[in-house]
């Protein structure tokens, strides 16, 4: 009786652990966080430590999984996820399956033009632009800072916007700073 009482103790501590990091994670990029092609997720089968790990959502948009194979992720919220894992595994592998996803790394967001160092680098929450120039190596001389822009990873359009020091950087983002001429 008392190992049932700690089991419960135990499934009960981790549901709410799994729980709180997706509220922040969800919460680390602002909302609703959709995952895309890049993601690492961590996928937790309770009670099935076999069907757990860690994944990246390949260059398809789609996560292989054991047992399932393969579905699709991009554009799937991460209880979208969780939900789509556990339909394909009931019930011909699992009765009730419960599955907890947490998105261990976000897609890195780019900078281009007129910094120091252009290239892809790793998203952390609450990125601002100042905070993506800091990484790439500050502003060139030639940096026209007041004509910003950012091309947003879920913009079906990808149409540039202005851009602030203060503007959010999102997983997926593409920042431009332009060349001024003297």
């Amino acid at each position: 009786m008392h190992k049932h009482r700690n089991y419960h103790y135990v499934l009960n501590s981790m549901i709410f652990i799994i729980g709180s990091l997706c509220f922040f994670s969800a919460n680390a990029t602002g909302g609703e966080y959709l995952l895309a092609a890049g993601d690492r997720v961590k996928v937790v089968v309770f009670g099935h430590p076999d069907l757990s790990g860690d994944y990246e959502v390949d260059g398809e948009g789609r996560l292989s999984l054991p047992l399932i194979k393969s579905l699709p992720a991009a554009g799937l919220t991460v209880e979208q996820i969780e939900d789509a894992i556990a339909d394909k595994l009931s019930p011909d592998y699992l009765k009730n399956p419960r599955v907890g996803v947490v998105v261990l790394e976000y897609r890195p967001f780019y900078i281009l033009g007129e910094v120091k160092s252009p290239g892809s680098y790793p998203y952390s929450s609450n990125m601002t632009v100042v905070a993506a120039v800091a990484l790439a190596g500050g502003y060139t001389y030639r940096a026209k800072k007041s004509e910003i822009t950012i091309i947003r990873a879920n913009d079906p359009k990808h149409q540039k916007a202005p851009a602030d020091d203060s503007a959010r950087v999102m997983p997926g983002d593409v920042i431009e700073v332009p060349e001024r001429f003297f």
